[in-house]
């Protein structure tokens, strides 16, 4: 269940970049695809059928843990990006 935050984080910014397509957004939304295939990759490593754990709540709030250290991951590139823009080509 920790994937699904993610993952909806994920189709809520393709959303947007539909709208607005900017590289920012973009970089957003492959860090919350990557995000939610972590999830996935850890529930199938622990052996967790139909990718859903005992504590499913415990899960989820894991899951906006990982949405949040995505978003404040993001932010740091951007604030690198703008110091340095040829990190950002």
């Amino acid at each position: 269940m920790c994937y699904t935050v993610p993952m909806a984080a994920a189709l809520t910014t393709s959303f947007f970049w539909g709208k607005k397509k900017t590289p920012e957004l973009w970089w957003l939304f492959l860090m919350f695809c990557g995000g939610s295939v972590f999830g996935v990759i850890d529930h199938l490593w622990n052996g967790e059928l139909f990718l859903i754990s005992e504590n499913w709540l415990k899960d989820l709030g894991l899951g906006f843990v990982i949405t949040a250290g995505t978003i404040l991951a993001w932010k740091a590139v951007l604030i690198l990006a703008k110091r340095n823009p040829a990190l950002a080509s």
